[in-house]
């Protein structure tokens, strides 16, 4: 396979320069934006880049492979696509490229209920491999029905999202009146104008919507509406009830996502669930919450080898895998990061992300003379949680 390495993009930063220009300032606000006045987005990063590694550069060593096992697949790299919802609107079709992504590059996809592409599509990309997650319905007959579509495309692990009990105050998406589709105000119209590439791959690709819901709902719902209609159709809370009734209905590998205090992973083990994931929602939802690799380092100590741990939220560069997975992760996902590349690269961004990401994960790796990630704990300098 071609290599799809872009080196006029070769960080993060670059392709999040090069993103901001050429999306409309909405979508960009959206995707880069958090809760409130965005001190959990920020921390999340600043804490997981004060964790040290020791380099162990006289110790025998052969080579790198980033190969981790994981709920029985064996997966190329330590980490996979964390699940944004409207994929589409940041960049057209961009849900579909991810996955396509995923399955080239052997990595794990999750597909957000209110993504852009509908749980079938991803299915049938992914070969069924991707996974979905969930957010809660209130009503138990749509809850069943749509578990009922993931588990007849395919998808082996199903992720309910915990950390979503109600709609995150986000100042940018009140102020730009965000919608599906985007609200024709002046000021989105000019900046739609401004990028031609954006607004010509849309009407390519159509208007972005809701898929998987959109047996369920009313087309053209602004900011409101929709927080009306996540507000009625889901109950974001979850309890032991609701998640035994999960366990009980999914045959699957069951996650929970949004684990913001060791105690929940305590709960979840006794739930019976395979998995969690260590997430603040990447800062969107509670400003004044830990970081998530502060909750991890706590998780980890308490409940290490008792449950899967992972984490997303405030991951944005191979080094930060390698740090995340140093306190103790077992796998890791990002999600912005992959939109950035998007958005900048469009067709390509997926490739690219997972091909920069690789780089300078091994290169870590090879510094400290770790031959696997999950051996990564055993160079862990210093603990600052």
């Amino acid at each position: 396979m071609k290599s799809a390495f872009n080196s006029q993009y070769p960080s993060v930063d670059h392709l999040r320069d090069k993103a901001r220009k050429r999306i409309p300032g909405f979508a960009f606000e959206y995707l880069d934006g958090g809760a409130n006045e965005l001190i959990n987005l920020r921390k999340n990063t600043d804490d997981i880049r004060k964790v040290e590694l020791a380099a162990n550069y006289l110790d025998d060593f052969t080579k790198v492979d980033l190969s981790t096992e994981l709920f029985g697949h064996t997966y190329a790299a330590p980490y996979g696509i964390a699940p944004i919802g409207l994929q589409g609107l940041i960049w057209p079709n961009s849900p579909e490229i991810l996955a396509r992504t995923a399955i080239r590059y052997n990595i794990p996809f999750i597909l957000s209920t209110v993504s852009t592409a509908s749980i079938e599509t991803i299915a049938k990309i992914t070969e069924g491999k991707a996974w979905f997650q969930l957010y809660h319905p209130a009503r138990q007959e749509l809850t069943d029905d749509i578990l009922k579509r993931a588990e007849e495309a395919g998808f082996e692990v199903l992720v309910i999202l915990a950390d979503v009990p109600s709609f995150g105050y986000r100042a940018l998406d009140i102020k730009n009146g965000l919608s599906m589709p985007p609200k024709m105000s002046l000021r989105n119209m000019l900046q739609i104008t401004a990028n031609p590439g954006w607004a010509l791959n849309t009407l390519r690709h159509g208007q972005p919507s809701f898929k998987t819901l959109k047996p369920y709902m009313s087309d053209n719902l602004n900011l409101s509406q929709l927080g009306k209609f996540m507000d009625d159709t889901f109950s974001g809370r979850l309890n032991k009830e609701r998640i035994a009734r999960l366990r009980d209905k999914w045959k699957g590998k069951l996650v929970l996502k949004g684990i913001g205090a060791a105690e929940d992973v305590g709960k979840a083990i006794e739930y019976g669930l395979d998995g969690v994931i260590v997430s603040n929602h990447g800062g969107r939802q509670l400003d004044a919450g830990p970081s998530s690799i502060k909750v991890l380092k706590h998780s980890v100590g308490k409940y290490k080898n008792k449950i899967t741990i992972m984490m997303d939220s405030g991951i944005r560069t191979g080094p930060d895998i390698a740090s995340v997975m140093a306190e103790g992760a077992e796998f890791t996902f990002l999600g912005r990061t992959f939109m950035y590349g998007v958005a900048a690269l469009g067709n390509s961004g997926g490739d690219h992300v997972v091909e920069m990401l690789n780089k300078q994960l091994t290169q870590v790796l090879d510094q400290v003379g770790c031959d696997t990630p999950k051996r990564l704990p055993k160079f862990l300098l210093k603990e600052h949680f």
